[in-house]
C-alpha cells in the first residue's frame, strides 16, 4: 500500500510517499480502507520533531496523521459491534502510526460509526478535534446545563466543537476569537464573543462555572487571569498538556477553592458515537475543510505551516461518493 512516511524528524520534505506492506490487525483491532485523512496542528509538530515528550514516544519511520474516516475491510478475531464494510471514523494510535496511508490498523476502541449524513472528507477532520473539546468540557470540567463557560481560542477547531457541544446541552457560551470570526461564531451559537486583540476578557467577564482553554497561547499570566473571573469552586481547563500550571496559577485555583485540569485526550467509542448523533441531529455542524491529494502531504503541511487557511486541512486518498 502507499503510505507518507517520515525517516527523520524536521521541515515538510522528509515526508515521503512510499510503498509499504499493508498492516495485520490484531484479535482487538480493525483495519482501515482509508478514504480521508485529516491534518492537526500536532501532525505538524510530530513531524518536525519540536516537542521532546511526544519525540520521545515515536519510533522511526513512521507514518503521521491521527484522523481517519474510511470503511472496514478486516476484523481481528475479538472486535464485536462493527462488521466489514462498516463506515467508520476515529482516532488510530495517537502518537504511532497513523493515517497518512491507505489502510490504517488501530484498536476498534478507537473508532465508531462514520455520521450517515456527512462524507468521509468532512468525517476525516472531526474525531481529534472533537474529542479534544468532549473531553476537556465534559469529563473534566464537567459542564451542565445552565452553567457558563468562557471559551478562550473559540473559532479553531477545538474550540468550534467546543461551543456547539456546550450549546447542545443549554450551557450560555462566552467565546474569545478575533472580530473576524465572530459572523461564524453566532452562527453556531455563542451567546457573547470577545475580541481578545482590542478587549480584556478579564474587564468583561465573571462568575463563570468553567474557563476552557483552547487557544495555542502557553502563558501562565493570562492564566492566573482566566481564574480571576471563575466563580468560587470553578473549573479551569486546558488542553495544552504540555504546559503545566505553575505555582502562582496554583495558588491563584487554591484561593478560589477551584479545580485546574489540564485534559488528555480520551479516543473513545463513547464519545464518538455521542458527536455522530449530534452531527446526525443537525445539533453540530462540521466546518468544510480544504483538500489535498495524499502525494500532495507536503504541500498541505506547508499550507497550514503558513497559518493562511480557515477550516481543517485534508488528505483525500480514495475518490468518494
Amino acid at each position: 500500500m502507499k503510505a507518507i512516511r517520515i525517516s527523520e524528524f524536521g521541515l515538510p520534505k522528509v515526508m515521503e510517499l512510499k510503498e509499504i506492506d499493508r498492516p495485520v490487525p490484531k484479535p482487538d483491532e480493525i483495519l482501515v480502507k482509508v478514504y480521508a485523512s485529516g491534518i492537526n496542528p500536532v501532525d505538524l509538530v510530530v513531524r518536525a520533531g519540536s516537542n521532546a515528550a511526544l519525540s520521545s514516544l515515536l519510533s522511526l519511520p513512521m507514518t503521521p496523521g491521527w484522523d481517519t474516516a474510511g470503511t472496514i475491510e478486516e476484523l481481528g478475531d475479538e472486535v464485536t459491534g462493527f462488521q466489514k464494510g462498516d463506515a467508520v471514523y476515529g482516532v488510530p494510535n495517537f502518537p504511532g502510526d497513523g493515517s497518512y496511508a491507505e489502510y490504517v490498523v488501530a484498536k476498534a476502541s478507537q473508532f465508531a460509526i462514520k455520521p450517515k449524513n456527512i462524507c468521509f472528507n468532512d468525517a476525516a477532520g472531526i474525531p481529534l478535534a472533537a474529542l479534544t473539546a468532549w473531553t476537556a468540557m465534559f469529563e473534566f470540567g464537567k459542564l451542565k446545563m445552565g452553567e457558563r463557560i468562557l471559551i478562550q481560542g473559540a473559532s479553531g477547531s477545538v474550540g468550534g466543537f467546543a461551543v456547539q457541544f456546550a450549546k447542545s446541552i443549554g450551557a450560555y457560551v462566552i467565546g474569545t476569537a478575533s472580530a473576524n470570526n465572530f459572523d461564524y461564531l453566532k452562527q453556531i451559537g455563542a451567546d457573547e464573543l470577545i475580541d481578545y486583540k482590542t478587549q480584556k476578557f478579564e474587564d468583561l467577564v465573571q462568575e463563570v462555572d468553567i474557563v476552557l482553554e483552547v487557544s495555542s497561547v502557553r502563558d501562565n499570566n493570562e492564566r492566573i487571569k482566566s481564574v480571576q473571573v471563575l466563580k468560587q469552586s470553578g473549573i479551569f481547563v486546558s488542553v495544552n498538556t504540555d504546559f503545566a500550571f505553575n505555582d502562582e496559577v496554583i495558588h491563584a485555583l487554591d484561593e478560589k477553592n477551584c479545580k485546574g485540569e489540564l485534559s488528555a485526550n480520551h479516543a473513545r467509542k463513547e464519545s464518538l458515537e455521542e458527536i455522530a448523533k449530534l452531527i446526525e441531529s443537525g445539533q453540530v455542524k462540521v466546518p468544510q475543510g480544504k483538500i489535498f491529494a495524499l502525494r500532495d502531504a507536503v504541500e498541505a503541511h506547508q499550507l497550514m505551516e503558513s497559518k493562511s487557511v480557515k477550516g481543517k486541512v485534508i488528505l483525500q486518498v480514495r475518490e468518494q461518493d
